[in-house]
Parts: structure tokens; sequence; C-alpha cells
């Protein structure tokens, strides 16, 4: 069985397990996961083949936007993400258009149940979740609706510590934390209802709203909607982007993070942006080898200690170098990539293919606003929030979700606190883009116990001097978005150690020997262990060796990061700033890269198997409409209703020098996922 045994942070309990049959073969899952988690549990990555053309169907988004991981489960066609195993369930793979069941005769009917609230919040991650504790506050009667059995959202899914303030967003407290605190905080109110495993399919113009509840349909009328669904990944087209391993960075921590699933043995990450390179420390985390980043832009758009600090664990980061395909025949066998110019034209002689089993797609997100269109063409009022509202970090989404709450509370005459002006200034602050990076410059102290601050990027974050008992820890102006610096004489308490979201402070100790100083290292991938005695390799700030140095003590801590103190001669001590645990080996290229033909054959419709050159076809020959090109082509009839083409549509009218006003955007079905007819006359 694939799955994750141990991990350094998160609880792995012993699950009750029930039979299921794939394909007539008897498996086991664990009570309460998705078919598609103990499929690949059970070492299954392939779920079907296209009817199209053959080729190999498995997972992509986990999140069900796309239709990539259909099954059939109990004789109905259902997306394998999204649904949960049952005992003795009979699931079948989906080889070219299955047979589906005979329609039952004598069936009844019950009447819909309709639903009235003055706030419906259509997403309960960190956002919704913020809007609605400050909406219950003021005793607003509100539905908050989640398609997922655990309210977060992408919260649940990251290990990690988080940036801010601990004022405004908890940083310092990872993120599966921060969703248990704002999940109770919420229970606290129980006229607020919750509508875990719930999905809204569409805003009509009538002003109801569709909620498929379970297997249960309502229609709910709300006076305010607040659209809090977040953002779904962008994709991109090369050969091979269909292959099983390929995911969105949003799927693989879903498995590793959520389900404790071991999906990879090795994996390549495509984005360096925050998304991409905390994909990359999960998976460390959990125990998978990660052979490579790499980033088209000069250098990585996510924080810089993000970067630095899988550069310090022996991470290979690739700046100015884009994916040229995914190499396999069932599934990812390698992964091609190249340098590129400024203009972000590849290299011819620069291709390097590296051996993995999975490619991690993370190049970005877009909105999810479907709600918030249909919501305005009906005429209602309707807020955003989140990433629905703009992209940014999730400590910018809590910030705004409760701005947002606060201003619906306003709307509905219920609250009378104006929302002071520093919030909107934090607000903007916290959803900041990394700022100015400044000189890497060592203290000249060498006495008593001095902390080193490997934090010179400007970014929304601010803990550690928020827990320094002493307060010597600042940021010039009180800024949030200032480099911290350390004046004073620390006592060596190690608490900035051991809240720093991007472990980037470590404490060199003199007081017992100046001429060969204690170090202490913060460290919290304990799945590759460290032990009292031990020899590990000690780098700097990027990554470089400076020496193989004996572990002297190891120190677990409340938050789950370790204290790792080594003795290291002074000439280095101040220059330490982690431990690398992978060898270099392992980023190791193959000899003959495999340079693959670049052409239009490649797929940008995954549901209808559409290619780059069918498409670029009829825009050459002035298609501007996307319905025109849809009912040509058929990119965009697919199950997943064009969530996942449309972006990659409308980057090629780009490239052929159209502008996105000149194109007539595709009419959007009036559903957002499949939905069996039955359900809308409440068929029992």
């Amino acid at each position: 069985m694939k799955r994750i045994t141990y991990h350094p942070i998160l609880e792995v309990k012993e699950k009750k397990t029930i039979p299921f049959y794939w394909n007539g073969k008897k498996l086991f899952a664990c009570e309460g996961e998705m078919i598609s988690s103990a499929l690949i549990a059970n070492g299954i990555y392939i779920f079907g083949h296209h009817q199209k053309d053959n080729s190999p169907q498995g997972l992509f988004c986990a999140n069900g936007q796309c239709a990539q991981c259909a099954v059939i489960a109990n004789g109905l066609p259902v997306k394998s993400c999204m649904t949960e195993v049952k005992e003795n369930m009979i699931i079948q793979s989906c080889e070219g258009l299955p047979e589906l069941p005979k329609v039952e005769e004598n069936v009844k009917f019950k009447p819909i149940e309709k639903v009235e609230t003055e706030v419906l919040i259509i997403g309960g991650g960190p956002s919704g979740l913020s809007a609605a504790i400050e909406l219950s506050k003021s005793n607003v009667s509100l539905i908050l609706v989640d398609d997922k059995t655990e309210l977060g959202g992408k919260l649940v899914l990251q290990t990690h510590k988080f940036f801010g303030s601990i004022e405004d967003c908890y940083a310092g407290t990872r993120g599966i934390d921060i969703a248990k605190i704002l999940a109770e905080e919420l229970q606290e109110h129980p006229h607020v209802k919750v509508w875990t495993n719930s999905i809204v399919l569409f805003v009509f113009s009538d002003q109801k709203v569709g909620i498929l509840r379970g297997e249960k349909y309502f229609l709910v009328k709300p006076k305010i909607i607040l659209n809090a669904t977040g953002a779904r990944e962008k994709m991109l087209v090369f050969p091979g982007n269909t292959l099983p391993g390929v995911y969105g960075a949003g799927a693989f921590q879903t498995l590793v993070n959520r389900d404790l699933v071991l999906p990879s043995e090795r994996i390549f990450i495509i984005g360096g942006g925050n998304v991409g390179l905390i994909a990359g420390y999960h998976a460390l985390q959990a125990g998978i080898v990660v052979v490579g980043l790499a980033e088209a832009l000069p250098q990585c758009g996510g924080y810089k200690v993000h970067e630095d600090k899988l550069k310090r664990l022996g991470v290979q980061i690739y700046t100015s170098h884009t994916i040229l395909s995914a190499n396999g025949k069932d599934r990812v066998e390698s992964v091609t990539i190249a340098e590129v110019d400024k203009d972000f034209n590849y290299l011819v002689g620069t291709e390097k293919t590296i051996a993995c089993d999975t490619v991690l797609i993370a190049v970005g997100l877009d909105s999810i606003n479907e709600f918030q269109k249909e919501a305005e063409e009906a005429n209602m009022i309707v807020y955003s929030t989140g990433d629905a509202q703009e992209i940014a970090e999730a400590s910018s989404a809590m910030f705004n979700g409760k701005i947002a709450g606060i201003k619906i509370a306003k709307e509905l005459g219920k609250c009378e606190m104006d929302i002071p002006e520093e919030w909107a200034h934090k607000a903007e602050i916290l959803k900041s883009p990394p700022g100015k990076t400044y000189p890497y410059i060592i203290p000249e102290e060498e006495s008593g116990v001095l902390p080193i601050l490997h934090c010179i990027q400007e970014i929304p974050c601010n803990p550690c001097i928020s827990v320094c008992p002493l307060n010597l820890i600042n940021i010039e102006h009180d800024s949030l978005m200032g480099i911290p610096k350390f004046e004073g004489n620390c006592t060596g308490c190690g608490l900035c150690l051991t809240i720093c979201p991007a472990l980037a402070i470590t404490l060199v100790d003199y007081r017992k020997n100046a001429e060969f100083p204690a170090v202490s290292i913060p460290y919290e991938v304990q799945n590759y262990p460290i032990k009292v005695g031990q020899k590990i390799n000690m780098v700097d700030i990027d990554g470089n060796l400076l020496d193989t140095l004996e572990v002297i003590k190891v120190r677990d801590t409340k938050t789950k990061t370790q204290i790792i103190q080594i003795k290291s001669p002074k000439s280095i001590a101040k220059r330490i700033a982690g431990i690398r645990i992978q060898d270099e080996e392992i980023s190791k290229l193959l000899p003959n890269p495999i340079i693959p033909k670049i052409n239009d054959n490649v797929i940008v419709c995954r549901c209808e198997r559409v290619t780059a050159g069918e498409i670029r076809k009829w825009i050459r020959k002035g298609v501007t409409d996307m319905n025109q090109l849809k009912g040509i082509t058929r990119a965009g009839m697919g199950a997943c209703g064009s969530k996942t083409c449309e972006s990659l549509i409308l980057k090629m009218y780009r490239e052929e020098g159209y502008s996105l006003d000149q194109i007539t955007r595709n009419t959007k079905r009036p559903l957002f996922i499949e939905v069996p007819l039955g359900t809308f006359s409440n068929m029992e």
C-alpha cells in the first residue's frame, strides 16, 4: 500500500479499512476517503482511457474542476476525487463510452425544499470562514456551503506555518491548525447553518440558488451572496500534459496532506511561485524526493525564504527554464526542461531530462467567479472575497473575509461598526508581493547568544518580533513589510526559531566555547531523522555546503519544529543557515535528453482531446467567438465545462495578436458540475 505511515507534522492515525472492487479485483480503502485516493494508495494511477484516442486518464485536479478522474461506481459515472468509497462498492474504469444503467420504472418524487436566508456564503475556506464569524457576531442568519467534508479550504492542506502577523491572521501557526481554529470559532454560533459536502450549481435569474447537498437538491433564496469560492489552478500546454502523474499542486497536496497517500517517489515541480515552492516542501515532509523545480523567470516569484529553504534542503532550482515535455507511455517517467531567453523562447541545445514519476504544475491560479457573474446578472447583491476576488495569500484572504463580513452586516442594517482605515492598509500589505531584497549581512559580534536572521527580502511577516520576550527583534517603523533586525543581549530562549514560518533564524551560542560555538537550527523534516552523534551537511543561505558536522543535541518543541544543535568552528558558525538532506546525485540528468517534437498535436482541451493545432487553425481563420470555436472543434464542450481549457485558449488568442476585448467568451452552461437528472426532482 502506498500510504504515509509517519509524518513530522501530521498525526497518522490507524483507520478502519473497507473492501471495494476495482475492475473485479478486491482491494481495500480507508473508510471515508475518496475513490481516487483509494486507487492511488493501491498503486493504481490509470483510471481509464479516453474514448477518442485511447490515451490513459488519471487524477489531475482532485478538486472536482475537471473530469479526468472519472470512473463508474455502482453503475453510475462519477468523479473519483469527489466520491467517497463505500463498503463493497463496485468500481470500474471508463473505457470508451460506458454503458449507463437502465432507467428505473415507478420512481417517486418529492417536492424540492426551498430555504430562505439573509446571507449565503459559497466556500468554507479562510475568507468564507472569517466572513461567517463576523456575520454571526451580528446575528445575521446565514448558510455557509462547502463542497468538502471538512471546513478550511486549502488550509487543511497546509502543514507549514503562515506568514503575516499573529494579531491579524495567526502568523506562525500552521494552516491545518488555523482551519481548526476558525471552524471551532464558527461552531460557537449555533444559529449559523453549515452545509458541507454541498455544491452550488447555479444562481438563477429568479434570485434562487440551486444547491446539491449530498444527494438532495435545494433551492436557497438569500438576500446577499458572498462568493468565497477560491481559485482553480492554471495549466500549461506541452507534450505529455495529460499523462497520469501530471498533477496540479493542489491535487498533490490533497493526496499527501489530507489523505496521507504516497502518490510519488520522485517529483519535479514547474513554477517557482509560493504554491510550487510550498508544494516542494510538503513533498519532502512526506518523504518524497524532489528532483528539481523550474521557473521561467530569471528568479522565483515566491518568497525568497521559501526558495532558500528548498535550496538548503538540497532541491535543485532551475530559473529561466521551462518544461518541454512530460515523458512516458502510460505514466510519467521523466521530464524534459530547457533554458529560455528573455522572451521565453526555449534555447535549442539546453535540453535537460530528469527521471521522475510526477510533474507538479504550479503556474498560477484563476479566480472562480462564475457565481459572482450569475448573481450580478440576476440583479442580486453579491460580494466577493479571498482568491475569488483577487489571488493572494491565505493570510490576506482571512483579513479580507473579516472586512467583507462587516460590510455585509452593515448592508443588512445589523452592524454599525465602521471599518477602521488601518484595516484597508493592512489588507493591502498582507496581499503584497515580495518587495526589495537587501544584501546579506552577517553581524560581526562573536559573544553571548546571537540570533542570525537569514531573511533579507521584504515580505508581510512579523511573528519573530511578536514572540521575543525582551523585544530584541524589531522591524523599522513597525512595518509588516520591513526586514527584521536584532539588537541587544539574547537569552537563547529559541522562541523565534520555532515560530519563524521560513525556518530562517539560527542561534549561535558562544558562551561555553567561543572557538567552537553551538549552533541551533530549526528542522521540520523529521521523516529524514537526525540523531545525536550523527554527522550532517551544513549549508549557507544559498544551499552551498559549508562543512559536515556532528549533532550534539536534538530538542523537540510544542510547535513540532525540532531544534538541531551542532558544534561548529567559529569561522562558519554564523553562516550556517540549514541542513542538506538530499544528495546532489538525486537530481542527476539523464545522459541523453529526450527532445520532444514541439508541434500542434499537444492537447489543449483535456475532456475532448482537442489539440492546439485544431484551435489555432480556426483562430487564424478569424473565429473570435469561443462559442463558435466550441461548435467547430468541441473545445470547451467536455464534462469540465471549459474550466481547464478556457484560460489556455484565451492565451492562444493573445499569442495570435488578439486582445481579450475582441473575444466573445463561452456561454457557461447552467450547471457548475454534472448532476443526474433525477436529482432535480428529488427522486427517491
